[in-house]
């Protein structure tokens, strides 16, 4: 599905695209000395099968011109992806996503995890069965990445997005206990809808952009908006936390994809330089 959703995105863009496989490498190939000759011979012939394999496997499934360019590398699948995206000077990394449990993704590790940690450019997350992506939800939080967040979902999805909805979930106020003056929750949810209405209207694009504003967990409510809009594409940006900040408490474009209500694009935003 990922490679399919990534050849159609490619000819829709107009753009090349690479298709790869990575293969872990299986313990018992670590050779040394005068065996690392016939170490690399044994490496070769497994990419080989592996290769074989595969466009055996998905042939009538994805392109063959896709398939013909198959390349199969050996290693760990970020590492491996990550030095790929340089290498191919790639504008976007589409993968196929599966559901972990949380043990799992925390510590065992997801190649999608993984993947969106040590890649700079958006990564396309797609789920089993998509189609089309033709409706896109964009989520944005108001931050000083937003702007950049609107500004990569429009521009990847003017070449085959035709409906696209902009949405801002306010997380609920606290209440402070012994504080006598609560802060008002209608007026927090005003100027939330004022800044997103602000914010989307300074795209200055052609037609409107439809928008709305939410309250609820933000992971949450993004996945239950999706589904309830039937979107095909949720489009989120990634602020990049540090890596103890996302283990002990993750972020919320890694819980969504954590439930993955539908394919994810997520943006990666680089915190501004200090002036």
């Amino acid at each position: 599905m990922a490679a399919t959703v990534g050849w159609t995105v490619a000819q829709r863009a107009e753009v090349p695209c690479h298709l790869l496989h990575v293969m872990r490498e299986p313990s018992h190939l670590a050779f040394g000395g005068r065996a690392a000759e016939e170490g690399e011979r044994i490496t070769q012939q497994l990419l080989q099968a592996e290769r074989e394999a595969i466009q055996e496997a998905q042939a009538g499934q994805i392109p063959a011109e896709a398939l013909a360019r198959l390349e199969v590398r050996m290693g760990n699948p970020a590492w491996i992806l990550a030095q790929a995206v340089s290498e191919y000077n790639a504008g976007l990394l589409v993968l196929g996503g599966k559901h972990h449990a949380a043990p799992v993704r925390w510590f065992g590790g997801s190649t999608v995890h993984h993947t969106v940690r040590t890649v700079d450019v958006p990564l396309l997350v797609t789920t089993p069965g998509t189609t089309t992506l033709a409706k896109a939800l964009v989520a944005i939080d108001l931050s000083d990445a937003t702007a950049a967040t609107l500004a990569g979902a429009v521009a990847f999805a003017a070449p085959f997005v035709t409906e696209m909805r902009v949405l801002h979930v306010v997380e609920p106020l606290p209440s402070i206990p012994d504080v006598g003056i609560q802060l008002d929750e209608g007026e927090h949810l005003r100027l939330a809808e004022a800044g997103t209405a602000e914010l989307v209207a300074s795209l200055e694009l052609d037609a409107p952009l439809e928008h709305v504003v939410r309250c609820g967990a933000p992971a949450r409510t993004v996945a239950e908006e999706a589904a309830q809009w039937a979107a095909d594409l949720v489009i989120v940006g990634s602020h990049g936390k540090g890596w103890v900040d996302r283990v002990l408490l993750g972020s919320t474009t890694e819980r969504l994809l954590n439930r993955l209500p539908c394919s994810v694009l997520v943006i990666p935003i680089r915190s501004p330089t200090p002036a």
